[in-house]
This record gives structure tokens, sequence and C-alpha cells, in this order.
């Protein structure tokens, strides 16, 4: 896998590449196979800022460290990305690990099963086969047949999550931002809930879904 390296009025050294690409290493052991991979180094003031974005086949993060030092920013920034890849792993397990209904007894009998109930409802005795094919059941003229209904049984208590509740500071944004950066901020804070106007004052809330795909929802 190729690594993509950006450098905006910085230079970045051998020794910055080479820890990135092993920071992307370990990452890629938890998320899975990493199919592209973006580094942007840029300097804002007196700060250093490392953005990382990766794209696996099922998930997408992006992550960013600010500090004095390249080195220090692209280790922040890293340890931003595993976390996400971590949490996202969880989740699966987390799926994964759902009870399933599973089926019953009477689901799982073959069809001559039901066949033999319905003869012995209807008061019929089995008739022979021939050349391997059960002729039709006779029944008495006038008299209604009574067929038996199977009813399928489901668990009786369903798998409950407990809720994740956060503090309004953590999932509410202060300032005005764009939906990009509003992605971004979340991904950044690594919060799967975000609460955001946007620059005309309408008010978005950014979540995401079980399928790990970010979802926003406007509110009127």
């Amino acid at each position: 896998m190729e690594v993509e390296f950006t450098a905006r009025q910085v230079k970045i050294s051998k020794v910055l590449k080479t820890g990135a690409e092993e920071g992307i290493d370990r990452i890629a052991l938890i998320l899975g196979r990493i199919t592209s991979a973006a580094l942007t180094f840029r300097a804002e003031r007196h700060l250093q800022i490392v953005e990382i974005s990766l794209q696996s086949r099922h998930h997408s993060i992006v992550a960013k460290g600010e500090s004095a030092s390249q080195d220090s920013a692209l280790r922040e920034a890293l340890a931003h990305a595993e976390l996400q890849a971590q949490r996202f792993r969880d989740r699966v397990r987390t799926r994964k690990r759902l009870p399933k209904v599973a089926p019953t007894a009477e689901a799982r009998a073959p069809r001559k099963t039901a066949r033999a109930r319905l003869e012995l409802v209807s008061g019929a005795e089995p008739a022979p086969e021939q050349n391997g094919h059960r002729p039709a059941i006779a029944r008495p003229p006038g008299r209604q047949t009574k067929a038996a209904i199977t009813v399928h049984s489901f668990p009786g208590k369903p798998a409950v999550v407990e809720p994740h509740i956060l503090s309004a500071h953590e999932a509410l944004a202060i300032r005005p931002m764009t939906i990009e950066e509003a992605v971004k901020e979340a991904e950044f804070r690594d919060r799967d809930l975000l609460v955001f106007r946007n620059m005309s004052g309408d008010l978005f809330v950014l979540h995401r879904r079980r399928d790990g795909k970010m979802e926003l929802v406007e509110v009127p």
C-alpha cells in the first residue's frame, strides 16, 4: 500500500515518513486492509498540524494532530486514528454478538411431517405410495377438513443495548462550521454525535449509524 504525503509550506523528513507508514500498518492490523492513505503536513503560526485520511472496504477514518513539533503532531494524529479503528472494530464485534432468532422445531420439520399431521386431523389413513408418488387424500363428502397451523415462537426477552449518555459540552459545537468541518470535528473528537450550526444559523445533528457511516439530520 502506498501512502500519499502532502507538504504545505513545510518539509517532511524521511524519519517522519517512516514513522507514519509504521503507524498506518498498525492501524491496518485493527481495521483490516486499507485501500488508500493520505497524510497532510502543514503549519499555522506556531502550530504544526498533521491530518490523516484512511479508507478501508467498510470504514473511513479522518484524524488530526496539533503540536509545536511535527513529530508530536504525527503521534497525536496516529493515536486518534488508531482509537477510531478500535471503536469501529468493537462496534462490529458487538453487532455480531447480538442473539439471532433460532428456528423452532416445528419450522425445521420436513414437509412430510406436515402432510402426516394433515392426514391425522382429517381422519384419513395414509395411502401407500405408488411409483414414488403419494395419491391424493380421500375426504368424506360434505365434511370440512381441518388443517393444523404451526405457530412460531420468539424469544421472550429481546437483547437490550445500554444507552451511551453524553454531556452537553462533548456533543455540542460552539462555533458555526460547514458540514465538512463538522465531520472532521466529530472524527477529531472521536464522537458519534455532534450538534452544530452552519454559517447561516441552521441547526444540524451529525451522528454515526451502526454501519459506521455518518448521517446528517437537519433540525427544523
